[in-house]
């Protein structure tokens, strides 16, 4: 199991590195920028992301009767946003893909400053380490997505010809890890049946892609976007928090299920985004 565990780590930032870089060979830098002077757009994501989808998990974790350790995980996974799985979901989905990206590093920038802020007030006695978060952000996402700007900006050609095997790496990599977070928390999959964690994250995914897809506007891509990403939440920031702060184990194993849930909800949903009248998937 340390070598699977092992494996879905490598997995994971693989994936993380080739996506992003990816994403960067097939864009430039006013692609991304652009959605960022929408205000309406940027507006209605933090409302979805910062104030909703917390205060969602605050009221699912009431209405479930969740015990404490399995609310506060919860609650950290709402104030969690900017996940770095968003703009391969969106790319499946068929969504604007550059608004994503944007909507995903604004998203992860906020979240940096959100969660030690927030957090405090809302579970007292908890710190966050925004420099922990912030790492991850500069190494998975910000730096291969600059890699593959410049790639694109200075050798077009050779960005074009390196976009399918980068494509052909990350979702293959995204299959491995999914099934490997998948077989390695097994265990602790099983542990929280009984405990209304499962259902709690089953209607959490749920009802951030409703409220995202509410907020998206008229544009189908839009919609897609927005969806996609106020339901996938930022599990490493969570976990990060998670760890930190809390010695019931529980905090953090109910951070992994629900992303477990998301990655096992999103991906086919993500799919039926892409083909909604049942055409066959390019992916």
């Amino acid at each position: 199991m340390e070598i699977l565990s092992k494996a879905a780590t490598v997995s994971a930032l693989v994936f993380f590195i080739s996506s992003m870089s990816a994403m960067g060979a097939s864009l430039t830098v006013s692609q991304i920028s652009r959605p960022l002077r929408n205000v309406r757009f940027i507006s209605l994501a933090i409302l979805a992301n910062f104030v909703l989808m917390p205060l969602i998990a605050f009221t699912i974790a009431k209405v479930l009767w969740l015990d404490e350790p399995l609310a506060i995980g919860l609650l950290v996974l709402g104030c969690s946003a900017g996940a770095p799985i968003s703009p391969k979901l969106s790319e499946i989905a068929k969504g604007n893909v550059p608004s994503t990206v944007a909507m995903m590093v604004l998203m992860m920038v906020i979240t940096v400053v959100y969660l030690p802020v927030v957090l405090p007030m809302l579970l007292p006695g908890v710190t966050v380490d925004a420099w922990r978060i912030a790492r991850s952000l500069l190494l998975l996402m910000l730096l291969p997505l600059t890699t593959g700007l410049i790639l694109n900006a200075w050798f077009a050609d050779l960005a074009r010809r390196m976009k399918p095997v980068l494509d052909f790496i990350s979702n293959v990599t995204l299959i491995g890890m999914t099934a490997l977070i998948v077989i390695t928390n097994s265990d602790r999959i099983v542990d929280v049946f009984g405990t209304r964690g499962i259902l709690a994250g089953f209607v959490f995914i749920g009802l951030g892609a409703g409220t995202g897809w509410l907020l998206g506007g008229s544009d189908a891509g839009t919609r897609r976007v927005m969806a996609l990403s106020t339901a996938q939440r930022n599990f490493a920031a969570a976990l990060i928090v998670a760890s930190q702060n809390f010695s019931d184990q529980r905090v953090a194993v109910i951070v992994i299920v629900i992303s477990i849930v998301g990655l096992l909800l999103l991906l086919p949903l993500a799919r039926a985004l892409a083909n909604p009248f049942g055409e066959k998937s390019p992916l």
